[in-house]
Parts: C-alpha cells; structure tokens; sequence
C-alpha cells in the first residue's frame, strides 16, 4: 500500500527525534538515520533537502507544540502570576516528555549544523520570554521583564542539565520544589 505524502516525511523526523534521545548522544549522521529506517540516504533526500531541513521540522514541531499550548494557557488562566507559573510548568514538561527535542533545543543537537538553525531557536526562547512578560504584565508585576527573564533562564538551565544527566534529572521535578522561588 503506497503511503500518504508526508508520511514518510513524519517517520523521518520520528526517527530522528528516536536518536537523539539516546542518553549517551553523538552527532547524527544522514548514513545512520538511513540505516534506523533501513532506507537508502538518497531516500531521505527525496524528503528533505539536507540534514538542516530536517532539524528545522523538528524546530517546527517544538514551536507549533509550546505555543499552541502557551495559547490555551494564556486564554484559561485569567491570573497572569498563575499564567506564568503554567507556561513555565508547560514548556519543563514539553521537554521531559520529548528529550529528544531538548537536544535541539538547548542546541546540542545543532552544532555544525547552518547557524539559522540555532537563530531560530535564540528566536523560540525570545518569543517564550516575551509570552512569559505579558503573562507577568496582566499580573502588574513591576519588574515583568526581569522576573520573565529569570524564569527563562532557570528553564534553560533545567533543560541543559535534563540533557547533559542523560535525562534523568527530570525538569518538571526540580520544578515543583523551586516553583515558590521563581513566581512569587
């Protein structure tokens, strides 16, 4: 049965996201992704023009997900301190459930890769500050900016340090115990 266009599109990028879970990663090569799917590399090429495309579906996915997501939050949560608190909550779970993700986005996984790979994530954690500012805005916080800034960059770090503990310092963890240090 022929598959649907786009199928094996997904299952490539499945793929991709598989390996870069392996707690003890290494830099993916086009010849082992192939070899996971059990196709030829020209194979993959008939889907994605280069490895940089691939990674960028993967950066589609994480954007398309946490914002869709930071979206319903910030339209059910009237509260902007308890929006905050959410989003941030959301994005340590997005990661803890998509370790492979991590690694793109703390930017592992793009090293010697095209360098507008690692701009759109810069740009991802802009957009993701800035919703956490708005957030912390419709509270009246004073100091939206700092305190959004602060939280981001404890997320980062909980992202780094999930990653680089071969995912087993779980965010979402370290998170409910330090949640009253970052909100209030």
């Amino acid at each position: 049965m022929p598959r649907a266009k786009g199928e094996r599109r997904l299952e490539i990028l499945k793929a991709l996201a598989q390996m870069l879970e392996a707690p003890k990663w290494e830099k993916i090569t086009t010849a082992a992704l192939a070899g996971k799917l059990d196709v030829s590399e020209a194979a993959l090429y008939r889907h994605f023009a280069s490895k940089a495309q691939m990674y960028e579906g993967l950066i589609e996915f994480i954007e398309s997900s946490v914002f869709s997501l930071a979206n319903r939050i910030t339209e059910d949560e009237s509260d902007g301190h308890k929006q905050a608190e959410k989003l941030l909550e959301m994005l340590l779970a997005f990661a803890e459930k998509n370790p492979g993700m991590v690694r793109v986005m703390t930017g592992d996984a793009l090293v010697g890769e095209h360098e507008r790979l690692q701009a759109r994530m810069n740009q991802f954690f802009d957009r993701f500050e800035a919703t956490l500012k708005q957030s912390l805005r419709v509270a009246s916080d004073g100091d939206a900016a700092g305190k959004a800034g602060a939280m981001l960059r404890y997320a980062i770090g909980c992202l780094h340090q999930f990653a680089k503990s071969g995912f087993a310092k779980k965010p979402v963890e370290s998170f409910s115990a330090q949640r009253r240090y970052l909100v209030d």
